[in-house]
């Protein structure tokens, strides 16, 4: 008797450990890759194709091989650097200077500069590439609006202006972009031809949100909001999906098509871990540990790797009228760059 329940028991946990190795969740911290240097940072992007990472820091962006975690190239003079959009067919990329509201543009293969371009407009944040219209839009957190940029030409043919502060925004490849609006907890949907917007969507029960990504297959919107929820909206109506429960202190927020897997980074020193089981359901899978301040991030979709940017913290400054809640200050040479892997 006691032979088939040692039996029964062995089974069971063989069928339990299959269950978790088959569950795409399980993210760890695989390496880490040390910058160094000096000053802040913000957004970052991947390019599958070169498996290059783009990593904003402050006055420059860095440019790292993924495949030797070594820096190959470094893109200078990008003061207040938030965001870099790439244009692969064009060969081209652009990089968002909130500093001194100008855009970057250089050379994909070279990585040199190739213009700047002066935007009438403060603080440009986010920075998105949409292949439909060949455009590049500035997303303008000090003007409420998105300046639109031919990224054939080089030149600025248009603005949009947008009911609220644009944060993060993200493109469907079919001429709609989607932006977050932080101040009024709302999704904006404009024609990335005409600069019409065409819908604005309460993201009730969300309020602030930051990061956002989009299922363009499955027409499906992600909103990282900073009350700690993930609104997922439907593309094309605007229709509250699903709401599911993130770590504190959003700020990026990834979508990974190949593997259906929704990623949430959070300051607190979390990565939240969302499975789109089917376009109406969604599962958290983990609130898997990274390290505090490591708010942004991208995705690989070749390799499932995801990249979150930090440092060491000191103390905060002393308050000022100007800010009167100062971040912590950051420690010189600590900034890397953390890979997380299932």
């Amino acid at each position: 008797m006691k032979s088939v329940k040692l039996v029964e028991t062995a089974l069971s946990l063989a069928v339990l450990f299959i269950a978790l190795g088959a569950r795409p969740g399980g993210f760890r911290l695989a390496r880490q890759i040390r910058l160094g240097d000096r000053g802040g940072w913000d957004a970052l992007a991947v390019e599958p194709a070169t498996q290059r990472l783009f990593v904003t820091h402050g006055t420059h962006v860095q440019v790292l091989d993924v495949k030797s975690d070594s820096v190959v190239g470094d893109i200078p003079n990008t003061p207040g650097a938030h965001g870099v959009a790439l244009a692969p067919d064009l060969g081209r990329g652009f990089v968002s200077d909130g500093r001194d509201s100008t855009v970057t543009v250089f050379d994909l293969a070279s990585l040199a500069v190739v213009t700047r371009i002066e935007l009438a407009a403060r603080n440009p944040d986010a920075i998105e590439y949409d292949p439909a219209s060949r455009r590049v839009f500035a997303f303008n957190a000090g003007s409420d609006n998105a300046t639109a940029i031919d990224a054939v030409t080089d030149s600025i043919v248009g603005s949009v202006p947008l009911p609220g502060r644009p944060e993060f925004a993200a493109a469907d490849g079919n001429g709609r972009m989607y932006v977050n609006l932080e101040d009024s907890s709302a999704v904006v949907r404009f024609d990335t031809r005409t600069l019409q917007v065409l819908d604005r969507w309460r993201l009730d029960p969300g309020e602030g949100p930051t990061g956002i990504a989009l299922d363009r297959e499955k027409r499906r919107v992600f909103s990282g909001c900073g009350n700690q929820k993930l609104v997922v909206l439907d593309a094309d109506d605007g229709r509250v999906v699903s709401v599911l429960p993130i770590g504190k202190g959003v700020d990026g927020v990834a979508f990974d098509p190949e593997r259906r897997l929704v990623f949430s980074s959070n300051g607190e020193g979390t990565l939240t871990v969302i499975r789109e089981e089917t376009p109406d359901r969604f599962a958290v899978l983990e609130n898997a540990p990274t390290q505090r301040g490591a708010r942004t991030l991208a995705v690989d979709p070749t390799t499932g790797s995801v990249y979150l940017p930090t440092a060491d913290f000191g103390p905060p400054p002393a308050p000022t009228a100007e800010r009167p809640h100062p971040w912590p200050s950051i420690v010189p040479g600590t900034f890397r760059v953390l890979v997380m892997r299932r």
